[in-house]
């Protein structure tokens, strides 16, 4: 199963380290599945996006994943991927950029030659093969069609989606330089937000936060004085207060680290998949790995 997360600290700049794959564990290597890409999106300090991503085809490929990665941004956004749609090819890794915003996305959209038609000329802006970018870029032109309104860009794209298309799950990040939207649908995965203090539970801890089986790890220093925002798909410590987002629900991290939630989406999908209904290289991707 993909692993997202996304960090808010806006409007303060932090100094964060990301370990997309940290040092492989023996016990882990072999009885869990491999990812085939690893990404992670930020910003600059005047709002341009940044993505350094890379698909994990070769040992060289996982060599790059598990190096520390040092960037300073509002935002971040990062994945893991394990492939069911698309090559493994820079293209269809994660996260995806559009219009100044960056996206990943966890889950499987089928009934991509009807996404295609629905998007028409906004095709174009999809470079690689992926239900995911596809689902991005209808997210980009819906937030267009609403005046830059991002979260109801989100909840016309998911909910055509959701209306008209096979979904066996469609968890999402967004982020632009200074807010973040992150959307759990249907049950079928779980994504956990944590609105943590300064300092965490304790009041005085840096943020080091590691996900299971050596899958991404992130610390944070300048955390241990300011608050954020964390969304990810998994509790990535020991903290009390994260909290598993409903089925549908929209929860939008403002620029001043506000939050508001909303269940976007209150009813399953109209076609809604099972692991059996799904391809066997796509069923496995879905998995937990």
């Amino acid at each position: 199963m993909c692993r997202l997360f996304g960090l808010s600290s806006a409007p303060l700049r932090t100094h964060a380290t990301f370990w997309l794959l940290d040092a492989p564990d023996s016990l882990s290597r072999q009885s869990h599945r491999d990812p085939d890409g690893t990404g992670l999106g930020h910003f600059t300090a005047d709002g341009t996006p940044r993505v350094d991503k890379a698909p994990i085809a070769a040992y060289r490929d996982r060599a790059f994943a598990e190096e520390a990665r040092q960037e300073e941004s509002a935002t971040f956004i990062a994945h893991v991927r394990y492939a069911s749609t698309g090559s493994l090819d820079v293209r269809n890794t994660h996260p995806f950029e559009q219009d100044g915003r960056l996206f990943a996305h966890n889950g499987v959209i089928e009934g991509l030659d009807r996404l295609d038609d629905h998007l028409g000329e906004d095709r174009s802006s999809v470079r690689g093969d992926t239900d995911s970018e596809r689902f991005f870029a209808l997210i980009t032109r819906e937030t267009r069609r609403h005046g830059g309104d991002v979260t109801a860009g989100i909840r016309q794209a998911a909910g055509w989606i959701a209306g008209n298309l096979p979904v066996f799950a469609m968890n999402l990040i967004l982020v632009t330089p200074r807010e973040l939207w992150a959307l759990r649908y249907p049950d079928t995965h779980e994504l956990y937000v944590l609105e943590r203090p300064a300092g965490g539970q304790h009041g005085s801890r840096h943020l080091d936060h590691s996900g299971s089986h050596g899958r991404m790890r992130v610390h944070s220093s300048h955390l241990a004085e300011h608050p954020a925002v964390i969304v990810a798909s998994e509790r990535m410590d020991d903290n009390p207060r994260w909290r598993l987002l409903e089925p549908g629900e929209l929860l939008h991290v403002g620029p001043e680290l506000h939050v508001t939630h909303q269940i976007a989406l209150p009813d399953p999908p109209a076609h809604r998949l099972t692991l059996d209904d799904l391809r066997p290289d796509a069923a496995a991707s879905q998995k937990a790995a």
